[in-house]
């Protein structure tokens, strides 16, 4: 069928199979990874590179509007050559007459190389119009044409289009559910060999140095670990990215299983903690935590600094810090994470924020600190979930959003303290 204007109708869904063109576009983020400049993937952010490589190459399924449709007519010429109907001499050539055509806009939105591709299901009967910016065009042409007959093509026309966008929809669906996941890969894999390449040990791991004797005290793994900072080689002064030692995945959940087995104690002697202030937890804390770990140059990794709770310093900096508050309101909780982001400035940083409630409505306080952390002017992203009690949440750095800070919130509900009673005098 002839398109109208300057336009011609083509079979929709039809140039290019799903499968090849998920796989290109899989190897060209990949590509596009390996190819960036290394110092500027080292001072990028990872999840914030990820998150522009989705918005890159995620395929936005065109999604079409029906109920916008506009329409206009004009008289057309109709080839009837091969209408068997009429009485022609000569069928070995066009034979035309006058006729109608019903001119139809059917407005888009989304990315319309979707119209291009063939979904992984088909029919073998695919519709056909001319992509335009942000509008499919397409015609009903006939010598009789009646309102009935041009609404019943045209209502034909976007069902079929629609029902290709559906599975087109259904293959997308999984690849753009994947992508954040394959480029942070690549993305990791690339800065782990830069980082080889300048001759530092494989994720900078500022490792605890496992040694026998640990407490097995409230059921932590009986290793006493040494905290010790990997020291680079030295590089050039010309190289733009400075490497900075971090605390390893492993060490910082170690810390985290620690301050978890020492609240289980906590709830299970609530006698004991009924009375305890924030100085008095921290206190519990640091005796556990140096329990389990030691410094290079003292016995004490962890130990406290003014306002800050719990912390590890390296050459006199902040890499880890434990923060134990007792749950007073939305605000106040804000106002510990603005507090925990002021005092870090090392990359990947890892923290803990421990909130005590006293609050008989516990489940309250979880869905508080469930909703408002993402209102936080630097929160990144939820991580994981890791209890119902629990989240691991990504912060970027209040000074640079490229220097991200994980910060796992672990709540609990502890004894709600008792106030003395006052007896009266002669009793």
């Amino acid at each position: 069928m002839r398109g109208y204007g300057s336009t011609q109708e083509d079979y929709l869904f039809h140039k290019v199979g799903w499968f090849a063109t998920q796989e290109a576009w899989k190897n060209k983020l990949t590509e596009s990874i390996e190819t960036t400049s290394g110092d500027e993937l080292l001072n990028t952010s990872t999840s914030d590179l990820a998150a522009y490589y989705v918005s890159e190459y995620q395929l936005d399924v065109p999604t079409i509007d029906p109920d916008k449709i506009a329409v206009d007519q004009r008289e057309t010429q109709i080839d009837i050559s091969q209408d068997r109907n009429r009485l022609i001499h000569d069928r070995s050539r066009p034979y035309y007459i006058a006729g109608t055509s019903v001119d139809v806009d059917l407005p888009y939105s989304g990315n319309k190389v979707g119209f291009d591709i063939q979904p992984s299901t088909r029919n073998f009967n695919n519709p056909r119009a001319y992509v335009g910016s942000n509008v499919l065009k397409f015609s009903v042409s006939g010598t009789d044409l009646t309102p009935e007959r041009v609404k019943q093509e045209v209502e034909k026309r976007v069902a079929s289009i629609n029902e290709h966008l559906g599975w087109l929809s259904n293959d997308a669906r999984g690849y753009n559910a994947g992508l954040e996941a394959l480029a942070t890969q690549a993305i990791e894999r690339r800065k782990e060999k830069l980082l080889k390449d300048k001759s530092l040990v494989a994720g900078l791991g500022f490792k605890m140095k496992e040694r026998p004797g640990a407490s097995e005290t409230f059921a932590a793994p009986s290793v006493r670990r040494k905290i010790r900072p990997t020291t680079p080689k030295p590089t050039a002064s010309r190289e733009p990215f400075k490497p900075e030692p971090t605390l390893t995945n492993d060490d910082y959940e170690h810390i985290l299983k620690v301050l978890e087995n020492m609240v289980q104690v906590m709830e299970q002697s609530p006698g004991a903690f009924r009375e305890i202030d924030e100085e008095g937890l921290r206190t519990h804390f640091l005796v556990q935590l140096n329990g389990h770990f030691s410094g290079d140059a003292t016995g004490e990794t962890f130990n406290y600094e003014g306002k800050t709770d719990i912390l590890i310093k390296v050459d006199g900096r902040n890499i880890f810090i434990g923060e134990c508050k007792f749950w007073t309101g939305e605000k106040a909780y804000l106002e510990t994470l603005d507090q925990v982001l002021s005092y870090l400035s090392w990359r990947d940083t890892k923290t803990a924020v421990l909130m005590f409630s006293r609050n008989k409505d516990f489940t309250g306080v979880l869905e508080k600190i469930s909703s408002s952390t993402p209102n936080h002017a630097n929160f990144k992203k939820l991580v994981k979930q890791r209890s119902e009690s629990s989240w691991t949440y990504l912060f970027g750095h209040k000074d640079d959003a490229n220097r991200e800070i994980s910060i796992t919130v672990q709540a609990y509900n502890v004894p709600e303290r008792i106030e003395p009673r006052i007896r009266p005098l002669g009793r």
